[in-house]
Order: structure tokens, then C-alpha cells, then sequence
């Protein structure tokens, strides 16, 4: 990562998009007077208490106490770090992350994307126009792909020869050790080489287009048949998915993907029409994995060879999506016959039978339990005990919502437990979170300074009425009022800053997560006067102010004071001033 986000780019692109947008495409919202709402997605609730304001660009719950911005939401629901966050909202926007230079900028990876974008031509180059190419073009139609297919997924060739790459882009010594970097080249006895030789290459894009990596087919027998580049700084294997990018350039809109094995079942399936494939990349699907996918669209069916292998790659896939498995998300399995992949499978029954298949395939709840029943005795009460503690370490995965409730119900039908609450202990824990995060009625009134704080990023238009109180307090060395000062400062600078642009403006101090926890206080309650309100707080602030700076008790002048000081400090502390003076 090269150099921090800029603070302005942050404004702009909470600016530019809205949250009410970003939430509605990972969970359904409905609108609720001003507002919208939906059951909170990270907690279990049975009536909605998730609140997002389109005019603040902030969500709030109720019920758990989950608040932030468009970004915070993506942090906490997709699990992305705060700078993966803002990319994939600039991503949405249609906007490019910039970078500030400065002492803790890190290494600048573009000479990186350059050298594997000129890998990629080189290839392509080859496969037009090397002699040896016709055996890979040969191969490529006998699997009946044509030249548009071929160039949509900028399929090259690497001939034969121990340093064509090399040579060709190897021009000075920065050069050849990117190629060593990039992982095109291998280090050998006396000189590099090259690490694709007579392969047809597929370029591995990730969500922007941009060649992080290749993977090499042979056109033979040699081993190995297939050959990725290797963990590089631009290419992580476990958090890439070949033919994404393809899918989302070809698609408007993505509903599902189907997560396939190897390159050329993502090509064929997309001869056939269907672009909607993607393949992992010599490993089993992770956890970055699907959550990538999640970001995309609701659904994935991943597709295995029907036999016994296949169905255990298809369990530990199972038991990855499990954790994120939150409402609205559906994870199925296709399993075809068995020997049979995706690319002889498509080509055997066409693309309307595939995708009936797709349409059928099994749903992850059935997959479960089917995996689990086959492995006890159904027919006795021993079978069906061992089938729940089977079971429930593997529902209790689940996050919180309306899926894992009736996880654990089908499983109670299952077994024959009435009312067994399988899921007691887990449900209570939840429970206990709720209330601990959720304020009570009674919950104490906040001090003068934090409601100050909290009422300006609840509604940053209130500067006005800051400015038209009396300053004394400014004057006051005690805690939180450097806060109010900076924040005002912040939104006298920028007037149109939302709650979510003001907060996001603290993440990188020592008082973001102070400030997280004030902006969680429920002000815009019916019936709150908040202009009053920070008003009356500021006056209490400057009252303090002069009780605690003044040298004796009762030696306060009142002509020193306003007006409306003066009755503060009579109707409060009423021993502010002298005897004869009051």
C-alpha cells in the first residue's frame, strides 16, 4: 500500500454514495417514515430494530447497538480492513483510491501491474504469432473455444525455451528482478529462466482488470498439467477467484456464481453462455474466498464431480460457508455425474440443461443434514442423539439471524425433541449481549461534555448554536474539551459534513473509539429539543468552567457574567456567588 487516504477523498466518497444503497444490496431494507429498517444482521431479533438514515448516512440498532457509517457497515459485515472497505465503495463509485505521499508510504506496486500487463501482451503476442502456437491453438478448438472467448479471458501461449520472457522484457537489471518479483522468472544454477515454457496461459485478473498472476496449462502430458504463479505481492491465491472479473464485466448485475475447479471450465461454461463462473486456484475455497463472493451477489453453487472426492471437497466447503452464512445468503451444491466436469458436461447437454441443473442444485441446509444422516441410525433413539451431537457443533457456526433459528427447529423435528431449544445455551448468550449493549430508560444522563459532543456528530448543523453561546468554556483544561473544540473547528471548516463523513474524520486518532460510543446515544428520540439541549449543555460547561477557576468561593462577581450565565449558575450552584451578591 503506498501512503494514507486522504481525508478529503474519504468526504467525497461518503459524499458520493449512500449508505441506504450500500446496505440494501447485502440485506432488505423497508422504509420506515424517514428512515429505513430491517432486522439487524448482528444480532438475532424477530422484529426489526436496524435503523439507516439517509440523511445522516449512518445506521443504527437498537437493538445490539451496531452504528457507523457506509464504511463501518462494510467493516463489520464483509470483515474488511478500513482501507478494503473504502476500496470496494470506491469501486462501486466508479472512483480511484488516491494515496498521499509521505514518510510511511510503502512500496509503490504499479512498475509491479506494468510488467505483468506487458507479461500478458507478450503472450497473447505468442499464441497470434509463434510457430509452435498452432498445437495450443489446435487444443483450444478441440475444446471448442473460439477467438472471442479466447480473447475476452486474454488466453496467450508461452513457447518453449528457457528465456523468451525473459529476454523480451528483461531489459536492465530493475527489470529482471521484477520479473523475479512477479514470479514470471525462476532463479537457476547460473542465470534465470523462465517459469512458463510451452504452456497455454490464462492471466488472472482480480475485481479491476488489472494481471495479478497466470496460470500455465500444458498442451501434452507433462506434469505438472496446470502451474500458477507463485505468492507474490500482487497475487494471493487463497483470496483470488479466476474468471471474476470476467463475470462481473459480462454481467450488469450478478445474482449467483458457480464456483467451478480449473480455467477451462470457466471459458467453456462461458462459450455456452454462461458468465457467471469462477474457479479457485489449486485450492480449496476459503474464507476470503466467499466472503469476495458475498460482496458480489447472495448466491453460490459450487460444483463438484459426483463422486466420493467430490463430495468431500463439497463438505469442507460446506464447513467454510457455515460462519458466514448470515440471512439472506444462500450457499448450494452441484454434483454432476460421476467423471464428469463442468466443460464435457456443458458440452455434452448444452447450456438449458446446465442451467437446470444450477437451478437444482442442493441447498446447503439439505446437504447438511443428509451428510449427517447417513452416518447413524435414524430408527433408534441412540442414532438420533448421536445425529444432534453431530449436529449442533456445526449449527452453532451459524451466525445469529432467522437461518440458524431454523437450522436448529429442523434439527429439534429431526431428532423428536418438542421444544428442545438446542440452541438455548447459544441463544442466551446473545441475549446477554443485547443487554449489555443496550441502554436502559434509566440509564444515567450523560455529563455536559459528552452530550455536547454526542448532539454535534448526531447533528453537525448545530455548530451554529455553539457559536452563539458564550465561550467561556473553550478556557477549561479539563477532559473531552479539546474534543469539542477540534470538532467544532471540523465542522465550521466543512458545514456539510454528515454523521458518518464527521466520524469517519476521528478513525485514525487515540478518540475514535470514544467518540464510535457517543455517537451511539439514541438523541434523535421524538420530542428532543437538541438545539436546547446543546445549549443548556454548553452553559453548563461554562458554569464549571468558572466554579472550578474561580480562586475563593463566593467571590464571583455577576457584573463579570452574561445574563444567561448568571441565572445558570443561580438556578444550579447556587453557592457560585457571594451572599451579598445574589
Amino acid at each position: 500500500m503506498a501512503g494514507k487516504i486522504p481525508t478529503q477523498f474519504i468526504d467525497d466518497l461518503l459524499n458520493r454514495i449512500d449508505v441506504v444503497d450500500v446496505i440494501n444490496r447485502r440485506i432488505p431494507l423497508k422504509k420506515a417514515g424517514r428512515d429505513f429498517q430491517a432486522r439487524c444482521p448482528f444480532h438475532d431479533e424477530k422484529t426489526p430494530s436496524f435503523t439507516v438514515s439517509q440523511q445522516k448516512q449512518f445506521y443504527h440498532c437498537f437493538g445490539c447497538g451496531a452504528h457507523g457509517s457506509a464504511i463501518g457497515f462494510l467493516m463489520e459485515y464483509e470483515n474488511l480492513g478500513f482501507v478494503e472497505a473504502v476500496e470496494e465503495l470506491a469501486h462501486t463509485a466508479g472512483l480511484e483510491v488516491p494515496r498521499e505521499a509521505g514518510s510511511d508510504q510503502g512500496p509503490d506496486l504499479r512498475p509491479l501491474y506494468d510488467l505483468m500487463e506487458d507479461a500478458a501482451r507478450f503472450y497473447r503476442h505468442q499464441l497470434k504469432n509463434h510457430p509452435n502456437a498452432e498445437l495450443a491453438i489446435d487444443y483450444l478448438k478441440s475444446r471448442c473455444l473460439s477467438g472471442e472467448i479466447a480473447a475476452a479471458f486474454g488466453i496467450g501461449y508461452a513457447p518453449p525455451g528457457w528465456d523468451n520472457l525473459l529476454t523480451t522484457l528483461g531489459k536492465d537489471t530493475s527489470s529482471v528482478s521484477r520479473l523475479l518479483e512477479c514470479g514470471l522468472t525462476q532463479e537457476g544454477e547460473s542465470k534465470g529462466y523462465d517459469r512458463f515454457r510451452d504452456r497455454i496461459i490464462f492471466p488472472i485478473r482480480d475485481r479491476r482488470g488489472r494481471t495479478i498472476g497466470f496460470g500455465g496449462r500444458t498442451i501434452g502430458d507433462e506434469k505438472p498439467k496446470y502451474l500458477n504463479s507463485p505468492e507474490t505481492a500482487l497475487f494471493h491465491k487463497g483470496r483470488e477467484l479466476y474468471g471474476l472479473y470476467e463475470a462481473r464485466k459480462a454481467n450488469a448485475k450478478i445474482t449467483r456464481l458457480l464456483v467451478v475447479e480449473g480455467y477451462m471450465d470457466v471459458a467453456a461454461l462461458a462459450q455456452h453462455g454462461i458468465l457467471n463462473a469462477v474457479a479457485t486456484l489449486g485450492t480449496a475455497t476459503t474464507h476470503d474466498h466467499l466472503e469476495l463472493i458475498f460482496r458480489t451477489c447472495p448466491e453460490v453453487v459450487f460444483c463438484f464431480d459426483g463422486d466420493r472426492a467430490g463430495r468431500d471437497a463439497a463438505w469442507k466447503a460446506l464447513q467454510t460457508s457455515l460462519p458466514l452464512m448470515r440471512d439472506g445468503r444462500e450457499v448450494k451444491f452441484l454434483f454432476l455425474p460421476q467423471g464428469e466436469d463442468p466443460d464435457t458436461q456443458i458440452r455434452k447437454e448444452g447450456a438449458d440443461a446446465f442451467n437446470v441443473r444450477m437451478e437444482q442444485a442442493q441447498p446447503l441446509s439439505k446437504f447438511l443434514f443428509q451428510q449427517l444422516t447417513d452416518q447413524v441410525q435414524m430408527e433408534s433413539i441412540d442414532g438420533r442423539a448421536k445425529l444432534a451431537q453431530l449436529a449442533s457443533p456445526l449449527l452453532e457456526k451459524l451466525p445469529s439471524g432467522v437461518f440458524r433459528r431454523m437450522m436448529f427447529q429442523h434439527l429439534e423435528e429431526v431428532v423428536g425433541i418438542r421444544d428442545g431449544h438446542l440452541d438455548k445455551g447459544v441463544q442466551q448468550k446473545g441475549q446477554n449481549r443485547q443487554r449489555s449493549v443496550v441502554p436502559s430508560e434509566k440509564q444515567q444522563r450523560p455529563t455536559p461534555i459528552r452530550m455536547a459532543i454526542a448532539l454535534l456528530l448526531d447533528n453537525p448543523h448545530l455548530y451554529t448554536i455553539a457559536d452563539s453561546v458564550e465561550k467561556d468554556w473553550q478556557k477549561w483544561d479539563a477532559p473531552g474539551i479539546s474534543i469539542l473544540k477540534q470538532l467544532l473547528e471540523i465542522i465550521r471548516s466543512q458545514p456539510t459534513l454528515n454523521k458518518a463523513a464527521l466520524l469517519e474524520r476521528w478513525r485514525d486518532t487515540e478518540h475514535f473509539n470514544h467518540l464510535n460510543k457517543l455517537a451511539n446515544y439514541g438523541f434523535d428520540l421524538p420530542g428532543m429539543d437538541q438545539e436546547a439541549e446543546l445549549r443548556d449543555a454548553l452553559l453548563k460547561l461554562n458554569a464549571q468552567f468558572h466554579k472550578n477557576s474561580r480562586p475563593q468561593p463566593g467571590n464571583l462577581r455577576p457584573s463579570e457574567l452574561s445574563d444567561d450565565l448568571l441565572n445558570e449558575l443561580k438556578r444550579r450552584y447556587p453557592g457560585t456567588l457571594s451572599q451579598d451578591e445574589q
